[in-house]
């Protein structure tokens, strides 16, 4: 029997990734400061903000007389070469939104990392993992991204997502191929998370 299943998110994304692979959850946002810190790689950056939302979650839930497992994740996006540049989070306004998504349609691959972080709340037993996925898009010059991008961003579909898109949406068309996971770019790496949760549930 499976142990309960607290999601430390808002996302609603992540809740129906969830749904579909059969896991029942309960809902537990939380804020933490997800500044970046420079010199911070992406995938260093993303892997801490996941474990200090976990970190904060569990310390309201826990601990827990019977098995019960909690889960954070923050997702990221970040060009390759741009080391020494902050990961593009979630952005502020349609002006910032509309500088990732120019980023995004130069030319070059980017890429989307998630990092998962675990706590079994009856043993404070911490876990993490951390999936990266290359994403391609079309090459717009300037006349097609300003086409596209005027209605694009008055859908308000760049706000509260990393890079200002998602997937499965409106830009989706943009999209000409991505290497690695899809669901990580939604927002949760479903499958290597559904693995790791069997396995804690042991």
């Amino acid at each position: 029997m499976r142990p309960p299943l607290i999601l430390a998110s808002a996302s609603p994304r992540r809740a129906e990734l969830l749904a579909r692979a059969g896991w029942e959850r309960q809902l537990a946002p939380v804020d933490c400061d997800e500044s970046w810190h420079p010199g911070e790689t992406p995938v260093a950056y993303v892997q801490r903000v996941a474990r200090a939302k976990a970190e904060l979650a569990a310390a309201r839930h826990g601990p827990t007389t019977s098995p019960t497992l909690l889960l954070a994740a923050d997702t990221t996006v970040w060009l390759e070469g741009d080391g020494s540049a902050p990961p593009m989070a979630k952005p502020a306004e349609r002006g910032e939104a509309r500088a990732m998504l120019r980023s995004l349609t130069a030319g070059r691959a980017h890429h989307v990392t998630t990092a998962c972080a675990f706590v079994e709340l009856s043993t404070g037993a911490h876990s993490q993992l951390c999936e990266t996925t290359e994403v391609r898009m079309r090459h717009l010059d300037d006349a097609a991204f300003e086409a596209f991008i005027g209605p694009y961003l008055d859908a308000g579909e760049w706000t509260d997502k990393a890079g200002g898109y998602a997937i499965q949406g409106l830009a989706a068309a943009l999209v000409t191929g991505i290497t690695g996971s899809y669901t990580s770019v939604v927002g949760l790496p479903l499958a290597q998370v559904v693995a790791h949760l069997e396995a804690l549930s042991r």
